[in-house]
């Protein structure tokens, strides 16, 4: 299958890029993170929305662009380069997903426009142990009402509303429902998270069931994926520029092989994923019915790639690449938050054989 960006994706992409290079460099996830914000940046998440990326995927009818899941995977990309922290993968890929595949014509009436004009953040609940086990849940749920525990629920310290998974059903619970208790989480990749319990919370269920979950899951991985991979390129790029201007014994240490070999592998390693990812995203639009092995195949190479690029960022900067004032140590820590989200590797490479009949 060959698939080529439109002029109006390369448009969109080429903005994306300009505005998060100028608004969302490196140095400001690095003074949230020194302000101890936690995963805060409202005023950037407002910038976003009024680039109106936040109603990419959102159709026209309700505010929104309509422009599709490789719209938005191309900006996710270019977030990810810059480690931009924003609720836009939770809220305008996952938030907005549940509701066009789930929503009733009430629920889409009521809060799609809010999620395409950024009023409404939104965070998928679906863990509710250490590990990803979509399936497994054991919230308890009856006549509208939810008993159990959620961890680790991604932008959930931010959200307004929550997307929260049952076992074979879906149900929104806003963020100030009554007997709904969430608890801050500090984590690594300085973006938060929450962990949520839930006595007794009145819910509104939305339309589906355990096909429905894993339907939005898929969209959770591939968004996930495009962010991991422009971190990826991102942490070659500037490993490159490092290697074409770093001296050592007289000469630049690009010039020697053994690193020649080293930065050719990550390239070639890369370039695969870039072509898993967009025809993940490509599917997203067509349909396909092929979406969960593009899925799962799309963030295991995102995250086997991640995992490479970001450990040799490190290792190929030396010294320097061992402290907090390089940004190094940033990427790496993202890259191990976002491998283990919504599914890791291992995760992802058995449910890809379990659905080619292996």
């Amino acid at each position: 299958m060959t698939f080529t960006l439109s002029e109006e994706q390369r448009l969109l992409k080429d903005a994306a890029r300009d505005f998060i290079r100028e608004q969302a460099p490196v140095s400001r996830l690095r003074r949230m993170r020194d302000e101890k914000k936690n995963g805060r940046e409202p005023d950037l998440w407002r910038e976003m929305s009024a680039m109106g990326w936040a109603g990419i995927l959102v159709p026209e009818e309700y505010g929104g662009a309509g422009l599709g899941y490789v719209g938005l995977g191309l900006v996710l990309e270019e977030t990810g380069r810059t480690l931009a922290a924003s609720p836009l993968l939770s809220t305008a890929m996952i938030g907005a997903s549940a509701l066009m595949l789930a929503g009733s014509d009430g629920q889409k009436q009521e809060w799609l426009p809010k999620i395409a004009s950024g009023e409404t953040i939104v965070a998928l609940a679906i863990d509710e142990g250490a590990h990803h086990a979509p399936g497994k849940s054991m919230l308890a749920a009856a006549k509208r009402r939810l008993t159990g525990e959620k961890k680790f629920v991604a932008d959930g310290h931010i959200a307004d509303l929550f997307v929260v998974a049952g076992q074979n059903a879906l149900f929104l619970v806003r963020a100030d429902a009554e007997r709904l208790t969430r608890r801050e989480l500090k984590t690594v990749d300085s973006r938060g998270a929450a962990d949520l319990k839930l006595a007794d919370v009145e819910a509104e269920e939305i339309g589906g069931g355990a096909e429905v979950i894993d339907q939005i899951l898929d969209r959770a991985r591939i968004g996930l994926a495009a962010e991991m991979l422009g971190q990826a390129w991102e942490a070659f790029e500037i490993t490159g520029e490092y290697l074409k201007t770093r001296k050592q014994f007289g000469q630049v240490i690009g010039g020697f092989q053994a690193l020649q070999h080293r930065a050719a592998k990550m390239f070639t390693e890369l370039e695969l994923t870039r072509s898993c990812v967009y025809a993940a995203l490509d599917a997203l639009d067509r349909n396909d019915n092929s979406i969960p092995e593009f899925a799962s195949l799309a963030k295991a190479r995102a995250a086997d790639t991640l995992h490479l690029v970001s450990n040799e960022m490190v290792q190929l900067h030396g010294g320097i690449g061992m402290t907090d004032e390089h940004d190094a140590g940033l990427y790496l820590k993202r890259a191990r938050v976002a491998e283990a989200l919504y599914g890791g590797v291992a995760f992802h490479r058995d449910r890809y054989a379990a659905l080619l009949g292996f």
